[in-house]
C-alpha cells in the first residue's frame, strides 16, 4: 500500500484556536526561514467563529507576492481567510519528482492558520494558476475529507495516486494557451473528472495563459455564491 505522505496526503485536521489571532493585514507566518507562507486576514473577521479559508498557489517561477492580486480583492469582499504558501525551489515539489517538502511545509501552514482561526469545514478551498492549479487540482483530490471545493486555473496536469471526498471542482483554461494548450489538459482533465463521478464546472475562455479577472470571479460565487450571500 503507497504510503499516504508521498501520495499527497496531509495530517491537518480542525481543531479549536489556542493562540492569538493576527489582526487584519498580510502576515508573513515566520515558520520558514525560506520563501514562507503569507495569511491574508481581511477585517471584521471573528476568529471563535467559523471562517472559510481559500489556499492559493502560486505558478511555476512564482511567488507568494506575485499571485495575490488574483484573489486577495476577494477575500476583503467576501471575508475569507487568504493563505498563500511557496514551494521550497521554483515550482512545487510534486512538479518536479513528487510529494516532498511542500506537502510538509503545507500541512505546518494549515495547522498554524487552525491554531489561531476557526475554520469554516464547509469552506476549506484550494485554489492556483498553471503549476499551482496543478498542485491544487492535485492535493485537493487526495485530501477531500478537508478540501470542499477547487479553483483551478490553467493547469497542466493532476496526478492523484489516493483519492478522498468529494471536493467539488471550478476548471478553467484559455481556449488560445499556448504553453498548455486546452486540448490535451483542461478538457481531459474534465472527461476524467466527470468519468470519476466529481461535480466539475468548466470554463472555456477567449484567452492565452494567463487567469482572467472575470472568470476568477466566476469561480468565488461557484463557491460562496452571489456576492452578499455569504458562505
Amino acid at each position: 500500500m503507497i504510503d499516504p505522505r508521498l501520495a499527497g496526503r496531509l495530517t491537518f485536521a480542525h481543531r479549536l484556536p489556542s493562540v492569538s489571532p493576527p489582526p487584519p493585514g498580510r502576515h508573513w507566518l515566520g515558520l520558514f526561514d525560506e520563501r514562507d507562507a503569507i495569511l491574508v486576514v481581511p477585517p471584521g473577521i471573528n476568529p471563535r467563529r467559523p471562517t472559510p479559508l481559500v489556499v492559493l498557489f502560486h505558478g511555476g517561477g512564482g511567488s507568494a507576492e506575485k499571485i495575490l492580486p488574483m484573489l486577495e480583492q476577494h477575500a476583503a469582499a467576501r471575508g475569507f481567510l487568504l493563505l498563500v504558501p511557496q514551494s521550497l525551489f521554483p515550482t512545487w515539489d510534486l512538479v518536479i519528482g513528487g510529494h516532498g517538502p511542500d506537502r510538509e511545509r503545507l500541512d505546518l501552514a494549515l495547522t498554524d492558520v487552525a491554531s489561531r482561526f476557526m475554520l469554516d469545514p464547509l469552506h476549506i478551498v484550494f485554489a492556483g494558476h498553471s503549476d499551482g492549479g496543478s498542485y491544487a487540482l492535485s492535493a485537493g483530490l487526495a485530501n477531500g475529507h478537508v478540501v470542499t471545493h477547487l479553483i483551478v486555473s490553467s493547469a497542466g496536469f493532476l496526478s492523484v495516486h489516493l483519492q478522498s471526498g468529494s471536493p467539488r471542482i471550478f476548471l478553467s483554461h484559455g481556449t488560445r494557451d499556448e504553453q498548455i494548450p486546452i486540448d490535451r489538459s483542461a478538457r481531459v482533465h474534465t472527461a476524467q473528472l466527470r468519468e470519476a463521478g466529481y461535480d466539475v464546472t468548466s470554463v472555456e475562455y477567449d484567452g492565452p495563459h494567463a487567469y482572467r479577472p472575470a472568470v476568477v470571479a466566476q469561480a468565488m460565487e461557484f463557491v460562496f455564491g452571489p456576492e452578499g450571500d455569504g458562505p
